[in-house]
């Protein structure tokens, strides 16, 4: 059946929901999980004019505040699987839009079944991270589990 399995988190609640599903599951068939989270360009919202005016310091704020929360994340999504005894791999990638990011790593890693939340962030950023799933069911040549 799925022998390497790839799950999406942002470290919701629904998305932690998601990695205990995948680490369920790849605990049940003694599978290989591989935990990816994303963070998504710089943007300011102000156009590239504002983009690229943005300061220095800011841009590298925006970087490693992202890139702690990635590693908070995958630590705690790491930390569960290794605790059902899968085997497990942790992936970050800064600045990437997140669909395109999940396929390809999805498709680097040999994953055979992608897990993904219906859904993130509440407000705009739920929207966002749905249409991201949306995106990922849409394009995928794998099986997609969508958790709710």
């Amino acid at each position: 059946m799925y022998r390497n399995i790839l799950v999406a988190t942002d470290g919701s609640d629904l998305a932690a929901r998601g990695v205990e599903q995948a680490v369920a599951l790849a605990a049940d068939l003694h599978a290989r999980l591989v935990v990816v989270t994303v963070s998504e360009p710089w943007h300011t919202g102000l156009g590239d004019a504002m983009t690229l005016g943005a300061s220095a310091e800011l841009l590298d704020d925006y970087r490693s505040g992202c890139k702690e929360a990635a590693d908070k994340v995958l630590g705690a999504a790491a930390a569960l699987a290794q605790d059902r005894g899968v085997a497990v791999e942790t992936v970050y990638l800064p600045e990437r839009p997140p669909a395109d990011a999940i396929l390809e790593t999805a498709a680097t890693q040999g994953c055979d079944l992608i897990v993904m939340a219906s859904h993130g962030r509440s407000g705009l950023g739920r929207l966002l991270l749905g249409s991201q799933t949306q995106a990922v069911v849409t394009r995928s040549t794998l099986p997609v589990l969508v958790v709710r």
